[in-house]
């Protein structure tokens, strides 16, 4: 049975591996979406930059964790990623499952421009092709071009599904960045020139980029099982800073719509904390090459 989830909700997993499918409504106009995994520690944060798969990167260094190439199927489009959960390292706390935008062939575009984004979650070692769970993703600001779509992380001795939707302005370097993947900066391209317009004419230099200072990013503190994440002032979330807001009244707990709000989401820092700490704007992730399989 497909459990069919709401954002917030979670469900138990028997699967010993799974297939996180990304499947959108291609179109004239509508950006690519590329999937991306995070393996992070109790922490939430990644051990090593290794723990970061995506388009450039589809294979981790165990090999229980991949990136599948695109597809068009009759449904749509899809990006995925298969994680074998069994053989994981018990270091491994979680799997998160991110989306981003081809920001290099549309510029400017976000989430908002996606039609009929949705999350899959399969078992990859079932023939059947029903899926255990699947969560439509949906845009919260009209802003973010980069989105958590959901999670796989251990409870016990077993693991659960959490379907997350939390978006970010930043893309995905903003992201990766916020789980602690660290961006070498020397292997990025030269930026391109701004373009002339009314208000920056042809002969004027283009306006310095100001040095950014180093963030210093604290572990975060650790929560019970069933219990929200501790939000003490200036504590900072998983490491990440955030403003902070009053505590929650009878806010339900894990596995349960919530209702917007201030509040961070499971500890993932919400959308003003990681524009305020945006990356280099100056950076940009490698092109990307031909990915799509026909059939």
């Amino acid at each position: 049975m497909t459990h069919a989830m709401l954002k917030g909700a979670n469900v138990p997993l028997d699967a010993t591996a799974v297939r996180a499918v990304l499947r959108w409504t291609p179109g004239p106009g509508i950006p690519n979406v590329d999937a991306s995994a995070l393996v992070v520690g109790a922490d939430g944060r990644v051990r090593s930059d290794e723990d970061f798969v995506f388009y450039n990167y589809v294979r981790h260094p165990s090999g229980f964790v991949r990136k599948l190439p695109m597809k068009r199927v009759p449904e749509g489009s899809t990006d995925t990623i298969v994680a074998d959960l069994t053989s994981l390292d018990r270091t491994v706390d979680r799997v998160v499952i991110a989306a981003s935008l081809d920001l290099e062939a549309f510029e400017g575009a976000t989430f908002a421009h996606v039609r009929d984004l949705r999350i899959l979650l399969y078992d990859a070692t079932a023939a059947s092709d029903e899926p255990l769970a699947m969560f439509d993703v949906q845009p919260e600001t009209g802003e973010e071009t980069a989105v958590i779509c959901g999670e796989v992380y251990r409870r016990g001795e077993g693991w659960k599904f959490r379907a997350v939707g939390q978006g970010y302005p930043t893309g995905l370097v903003g992201l990766a960045t916020q789980f602690g993947v660290s961006v070498d900066e020397s292997d990025a391209p030269e930026p391109a020139a701004p373009a002339s317009g009314p208000s920056s004419p042809a002969s004027a230099p283009p306006a310095p980029v100001p040095a950014q200072e180093p963030v210093t990013q604290a572990v975060p503190p650790t929560a019970a099982p069933g219990q929200p994440y501790p939000q003490p002032p200036a504590q900072p979330a998983y490491g990440y800073p955030h403003a902070a807001p009053p505590p929650p009244q009878g806010q339900p707990a894990y596995g349960y719509p919530q209702p917007a709000s201030n509040q961070p989401a499971y500890g993932y820092p919400q959308p003003a904390a990681a524009a305020a700490h945006a990356p280099d704007p100056n950076f940009r992730l490698p092109p990307m090459g031909p990915q799509f399989l026909r059939g």
